[in-house]
């Protein structure tokens, strides 16, 4: 299934949470931390923000990035857990 976002919004693959603690004990999925970064996979068409510029996504496809941690919304592509972002809603680029 081919998705494309709209406007400013962006999907996102989360990178996957931790497996297990420092001290090495395993988490079940019910108690892993939601992640707050991944990897951006496809970009919105893109659009006019309220004055008129044209938005522009300071990252590309491929990009990994940090985004708030509740942003988004939760959708299924594929089977794979994926999230549809407001650029807003990015924080950083991680390097």
């Amino acid at each position: 299934m081919k998705i494309q976002p709209l406007h400013d919004q962006i999907l996102i693959e989360p990178a996957s949470g931790e497996e297990k603690t420092a001290s090495g004990i395993l988490l079940p999925d019910s108690a892993k931390e939601k992640p707050q970064k991944g990897t951006v996979k496809v970009l919105g068409t893109g659009g006019k923000d309220e004055k008129g510029n044209e938005i522009k996504f300071p990252f590309k496809v491929g990009d990994t990035v940090m985004y708030k941690k509740w942003g988004g919304s939760e959708v299924k592509v594929d089977g794979k857990e994926m999230l549809i972002v407001k650029l807003e809603d990015v924080l950083a680029i991680v390097k």
